[in-house]
Order: structure tokens, then sequence, then C-alpha cells
């Protein structure tokens, strides 16, 4: 929070927040059961109302894309800290008739007037923060980018699936209009962010009540949201990208600093990509490629793990999670030195996730010892040339796995007056030194660590599968697909397994439930460690679907965030 801007209400505010925010973890034991098994279609996602909409929309006769995009637009409403159609995101499907696999990519782009300078930097790198006290490239218009959800979902419905447009987004639209009841997470998200959301009043109208932080159990109602959408459901994209709208976001945007004008938005349109492809012991792994680094690294560090025999060790020993650990290392390493928007900078994709690479990555590991960094490789030698999550199984067996973000919680902070949209600080994403591969250019789109994926063998869909949560986007997927893989663990069990995460240097965090004599030995191996919580939000949310042997489709949820899987 920021301590410079003094409030009557700010002794309550910080009670509030330590409550939410440092209060013990809930156990998962005494939580609803969060997975759920079912023969015709399954949904998971960070919501339970957004779950059961989809399966709505599939026992209505909607195919997983229908189920996906009125998915996609509720999240944005029962879950607005995390996503909505003020961001962006990503899009896989297996489409199981056509034997065929579609990546839409629909992440924000910055402004055509987006400079490589655009934030002023300190002398250690660091954004200076603005007169407010706030970082001006993750609150207030400077951060927001040109949103691309509601582009990217209507493309998706258009292009694949079966029922009206009308009839997929009315589930929103009635969330909206009828309120979402406030849940703990969400509640500990509007204390923690109390600060930004006081600062707009269009976003604190809806979030706060009396500029107090909204508790579990209150409303949460949107009804100039539901006006958007309607618009939309009538109108499609040009009843968000043109007209009042649009104008609304750009003068808001405007007033606040930021650049992005009415041509910007009009002129906004998805993207077909090529998705990236690997294979983890005889698993086909087909996940987002750039302006994603998710799925590259992913596959890069199952590559460097399948050198170690990780169905024979322990998941939670000593052994195996220091070389997660050093992996992790590797990989983040080469994410900071090589990942940007492929159509502005040569990105070395074949090198990063080829077999000959990792091999000479892992041998880069000291098994008894840990390194004070993970420095980059020369992946191009090798080779020629997170936010909110869900995934969706029809009866036909199509399968979506989509993610999608506003960037951090509650996102810029913004809300266009008379929308209710909040829209994205998507900016920071992008390296604030010039010169870099992910540096900020006009129309260029930032870094991302999303990271949906479908796991495929011997030409069959088995899985779809994906996480929020920034750069721990691509250690929670490679450890949850070693999960199901290495381990035999079903869905839910391999979600609900302790996580750790380590970037290319700094401490290595580990959930509180990874044993305290094996946090010893990882110090002893010259570890840094950092405790999170039992279940902690810093790992994400993740949620995927599987079809097991008997053809029957196993949802899991994560209970780091509002999880639940719902079938049919």
């Amino acid at each position: 929070m920021n301590g410079k801007r003094i409030r009557p209400l700010r002794f309550a505010t910080l009670v509030l927040a330590f409550l939410f925010i440092a209060a013990p973890s809930v156990s998962v034991a005494a939580d609803a059961r969060r997975d759920a098994i079912a023969a015709n279609g399954m949904v998971a996602s960070a919501h339970p109302e957004a779950s059961r909409i989809g399966v709505d929309i599939l026992e209505a006769g909607g195919n997983a894309v229908d189920a996906a995009v009125a998915v996609g637009f509720a999240l944005g409403v029962v879950e607005p800290n995390a996503s909505g159609i003020g961001g962006g995101g990503l899009m896989l499907l297996w489409l199981a008739e056509r034997q065929q696999v579609v990546f839409i990519d629909f992440r924000e782009k910055a402004p055509t007037g987006a400079v490589p300078d655009l934030f002023e930097l300190d002398e250690d790198g660091k954004v200076k923060p603005d007169a407010r006290g706030f970082d001006p490239a993750q609150i207030g218009g400077r951060s927001v980018a040109v949103p691309g959800e509601v582009a990217g979902l209507l493309l998706a419905h258009e292009e694949f699936g079966s029922m009206s447009r009308a009839a997929v987004m009315q589930p929103a639209i009635d969330r909206a209009e009828q309120g979402v009841v406030v849940s703990e997470v969400l509640a500990g998200m509007i204390a923690e962010h109390y600060d930004t959301l006081l600062a707009y009043p269009a976003s604190a109208a809806i979030y706060l009540s009396d500029d107090f932080p909204k508790m579990p159990g209150d409303l949460v109602r949107n009804t100039d949201l539901a006006g958007t959408l309607r618009r939309v459901a009538q109108e499609g994209r040009d009843g968000f990208y043109t007209g009042p709208v649009a104008e609304s976001i750009v003068a808001a945007v405007q007033a606040d600093g930021g650049s992005v004008t009415l041509a910007d938005l009009a002129g906004y349109l998805p993207s077909y990509r090529a998705p990236v492809n690997g294979n983890y012991r005889g698993y086909d792994i087909v996940s987002a490629a750039p302006p994603s680094s998710g799925g590259t690294h992913v596959i890069e560090l199952l590559n460097i793990m399948e050198n170690a025999d990780l169905a024979a060790m322990d998941p939670y020993s000593v052994d195996t999670l220091h070389l997660w650990a050093e992996a992790m290392k590797l990989v983040y390493a080469d994410r900071a030195e090589f990942m940007g928007d492929s159509d502005y900078v040569e990105v070395p994709l074949q090198g990063l996730s080829s077999d000959t690479y990792a091999r000479g990555r892992f041998g880069e590991i000291d098994p008894e010892r840990a390194a004070e960094r993970g420095e980059p490789g020369t992946p191009r030698s090798a080779g020629s040339g997170s936010t909110t999550h869900y995934s969706v199984i029809d009866a036909k067996g199509n399968m979506v796995a989509c993610t999608k973000t506003i960037n951090h919680f509650f996102g810029s902070g913004i809300t266009a007056p008379g929308t209710g949209v909040l829209l994205n600080d998507q900016m920071d994403d992008f390296d604030k030194r010039p010169g870099q591969a992910n540096s900020i250019l006009a129309g260029k789109k930032p870094l991302s660590s999303m990271s949906p994926t479908l796991l495929l063998k011997d030409g069959k869909p088995v899985a779809t599968l994906g996480s929020p949560g920034g750069l721990r986007i691509i250690s929670t997927m490679a450890m949850l697909i070693s999960n199901l893989v290495d381990h035999g663990m079903d869905i839910q069990a391999a979600i609900e397994a302790p996580r750790i995460n380590q970037y290319e240097d700094g401490p290595l965090k580990v959930e509180a439930r990874i044993p305290e004599d094996i946090r010893a030995g990882l110090a002893a191996r010259g570890h840094e460690i950092e405790v999170k919580k039992d279940f902690d939000l810093y790992f994400g949310g993740a949620q995927g679907v599987v079809i097991r042997p008997d053809a029957k489709l196993h949802g899991g949820a994560d209970p780091r965030r509002d999880g639940q899987a719902e079938g049919y």
C-alpha cells in the first residue's frame, strides 16, 4: 500500500488488509470439493459461477468454444480483480472433427503514442513513482495498453462457436446486473488494493462501500458493465472498439496521462499464430508462442528435467526440489535474455525448445550446490533458426485452454466512467529499458508468461491445462505436467501439490507445506529459502481437465483461488 496517502479510513483499511493478507491459509481438507468427474462435458475455472455458466452452455447444446466464450465474459464479472474486457489473453483450441490445433492471440498492444523511454527510471533501473506515490507503469493512464479480450473472444466464437452471440453473453450480463457475492479471496484483493481503487472514483463506486473495502458476503453490482456487455452482444466488436464505450475509455486514459486513442481501439485485431510444440516422455505438449514466453519455457524446463529419472524420485525430496530450482534459474535467465514479441524481434524458439539444448543446460547443474544465479545459454546453436485460466472439454472432444488477464490485480485501477470496464496495466510487462528484446514500441505486444496448454498422446487429446501467476506460470505449469506424467497424480492432486518457484537469482520460494527438514536440506545446499503460505495466491490458480482412460472427464480446480470444476 502507498504510505504517502493518509486518509481517515487508513487504520481500518490496514486492519482489513492484515486480516485478509496475513491470515493463516485455508486448509484444503476443510474446503468444499474442488474437482468433478463427468461423462459429457467439463469446465474448470477460477470461480464456481463461471464454471456453472460454462456447463449450462454445454448442456444447452453449445460446444466447447461457446462455453469458453461464455466463461470468458463471465469471469470478468465474477472475478473482476484478475481479468475482464479491459484486458487480453491467449486461447488454444483443439477442434476434434478437424484434428487441428488453433491458437488465438488477443494480447494487448502498446498504443501508437508509446515510446521506449515512456517511464523514467532511477539509478537502479526502477520506475520512478508519480506525484501520488504510485508506480506509473502499474497504476494510471500510462500503464494502459490497447485491450484485446473482446476482439479475441468474439473471433473465437464467430469462427468456431455454434450458438448465438447473445446466448453466450447473456449469463455475464445477468451476473453483472444482479451482482456477485464477494468471496474471502476477492475481499482480500480489494483490501490489498484499496489505495488504487480509492484513487479512481468510478472504480471506488463499484468495489468499495462508502470508501470502505467491501467485505465477504457483500455484493459487487456493475450495471454499467452489464450495459457494455449488452452493447457488445448487440453490435459485436464495434460495441466496444468504437462509439460511446471507446470514447469513455480514451477519455479516462488520456485524462490520467495515457495515450490510447480512438484509432488504437478501432484498429485492434487479434492474431492467429502457430503454437509451440514439444514432447515430454511421450506426451505432445502444445502451448502458447510469443508474445508469450510461457509455452516455450514450460517446454524448455520440462526438457531439462526429462534428463532426470523423476518417476523414481520422491517429488518433494531435497534432490528433486534442488534440480527443479536450478533448472528454473536457467530457464528464467533465458527468458530475460531472448524473449519478446516475435513480430518485432528474432526469438530462437527452436533452440530454446530443443532436447539437445536442454541436455546441455542440465549438464550445467551442480547436483550438490545451488548456483548464485542462472545465466543465459546459447540456444541458437541448438537448432535452426501468467490473470486467470479456464479449461473446457465438450462431449465431442473439443478442448479449449484460455488464459486471460488485466495484469496486476485490478489492473491500472482505472474504470472508464459509464462503462464498468476496468482497464489493464499491461505496459508494465515491457522492459522499461530501451534497446531490449522486450522494450516498449508502438503497436508491440508486451512479453507474457501465459501458458494455456494442451496435452496429446499418439495424436489423441489428453488434457487442457493452464494457470495465472505472472512469471510463476512457467514453473507451475512444468511441475503440474510432471505431477501428472511422472508421478501419476490425478488432476486435482497435481494442482493441490505444493509448489516452488526460483527465478534466475534471489530466494527460492516454497509453500509452507513442504516439510521443514526438506527446507533445511535445501538451505544446506546454498538455497536462500522464502516460505509462503500453505496454499499461496503467489503461485497462481491452476485449472485443468483430463480425459481419463475410461473416457470420463476429470476437472481439477485450484484452492489458491475460488476455483471450481463443474461437469455434466
